[in-house]
């Protein structure tokens, strides 16, 4: 490594989960970047880990154990309180964290000096500097932290392209409200301003990307577990992201959070100038399985009358990825209809039947269907399209 340069990113070679390796790669990663010179004795610092939903580490769904394990040390050798939490879809209650952070193996955490969060209760968040959530309820743990570390995990998303350090601060908002935002802000690049906002006003001092076995496919929960074998490191989550989104075969123009960053001027239009350690190239995946954004992003050709609009829609509605289902797959548990925020699912003779048009495409019903019965559909131009 070169000590004198200034590294914006750092990807370190990682190839299972085995302890050892695992904490040698992230030291290598955060040293690269000086991630942790901010941290002083005593200071409280939060880890939001992404813990979506209670499953297992083999799953690839969240933020492997032996990662978590890792940054707790690195942290604790500097003297710091450790805490770790999250706020993912469901009650944000204790019973119910209790589960997820059991299925999720976090509870080894508290083996190296962690506390996992307790404090379940909600702060009104005003944050005017936003450009969509200027009002929001807020995990007051959060709120509470000398220093906030973003702990992600690189997966295909059915609305957003791609998971990793921006979206991870959905999870901010306690869970069943989250919701209420998809169906405030059902257009994409609105909610991919939201969870800008999110992340900003949160401002983590340090983002790290689980990268060892990321997820393709039907992400963020029922996708397929892909190795791609690294740690991720960047104090910037616009940064990492943009780089993790390299590594799967996506460009920020695909990703609706990179794009309102490039807009408010949060990332470089030039990914050149992204001061990467490590060789990407050698942990890119090609043939990674991607899903597709959410294409009215990138529609509006003709202008703001009622030509473009017209255009704008039509195009929307042929290219626009939409949720599907597989019904062998289906078990008929209704989660998909309870947790759709625009109502557009109801069950009939032990299916879930979706309303076209009144569906918000936030994916919620795939997100958390525990089947994965909910698939990511296109059509047939959309397919072709995007071939």
């Amino acid at each position: 490594m070169d000590q004198n340069k200034a590294y914006d990113v750092a990807l370190a070679a990682c190839e299972g989960y085995e302890d050892p390796a695992v904490e040698a790669a992230l030291r290598q990663a955060v040293d690269a970047i000086d991630g942790l010179s901010f941290v002083k004795p005593g200071m409280r610092i939060v880890v939001k880990v992404n813990l979506v939903t209670a499953m297992k580490p083999d799953t690839a769904a969240t933020v492997h154990p032996s990662v978590v394990c890792a940054l707790v040390k690195l942290l604790r050798e500097r003297g710091a309180e450790v805490v770790l939490g999250d706020g993912p879809g469901g009650i944000y209650s204790a019973g119910y964290l209790r589960v997820v952070y059991d299925v999720c193996g976090m509870r080894r955490a508290e083996e190296f000096g962690a506390k996992l969060n307790d404090d379940f209760s909600v702060q009104e968040v005003a944050y005017p500097e936003a450009a969509k959530a200027k009002h929001f309820p807020y995990t007051a743990y959060l709120g509470k932290a000398d220093a906030i570390i973003d702990l992600c995990k690189l997966k295909t998303h059915g609305m957003m392209g791609m998971t990793c350090a921006i979206k991870n601060f959905f999870g901010s908002i306690p869970g069943a409200k989250k919701p209420e935002f998809h169906y405030m802000f059902p257009r994409p690049e609105d909610f991919a301003d939201v969870l800008v906002d999110l992340y900003e006003y949160s401002a983590p001092r340090l983002c790290i990307c689980d990268a060892v076995v990321g997820m393709e496919g039907n992400g963020p929960t029922m996708g397929t577990p892909r190795p791609i074998g690294c740690l991720i490191a960047a104090k910037n989550g616009h940064m990492l992201d943009a780089v993790a989104a390299g590594l799967i075969g996506l460009s920020p123009e695909e990703i609706p959070t990179l794009q309102r960053a490039r807009k408010r001027a949060l990332l470089p239009e030039e990914l050149s100038s992204i001061a990467v350690y490590g060789d990407a190239k050698q942990f890119a995946v090609p043939d990674f399985k991607t899903v597709p954004a959410q294409s009215d992003v990138f529609f509006h050709v003709l202008g703001d009358g009622l030509p473009g609009k017209v255009v704008d829609f039509i195009v929307g509605r042929i290219l626009t990825p939409f949720p599907k289902l597989a019904p062998a797959l289906c078990i008929g548990c209704g989660k998909c209809a309870q947790t759709c925020p625009a109502k557009a699912i109801t069950m009939k003779r032990g299916k879930p039947q979706i309303n076209r048009s009144v569906c918000i495409h936030c994916f919620c019903c795939q997100e958390f269907c525990p089947k994965g019965a909910m698939k990511v559909g296109r059509t047939w131009i959309g397919k072709a399209v995007s071939k």
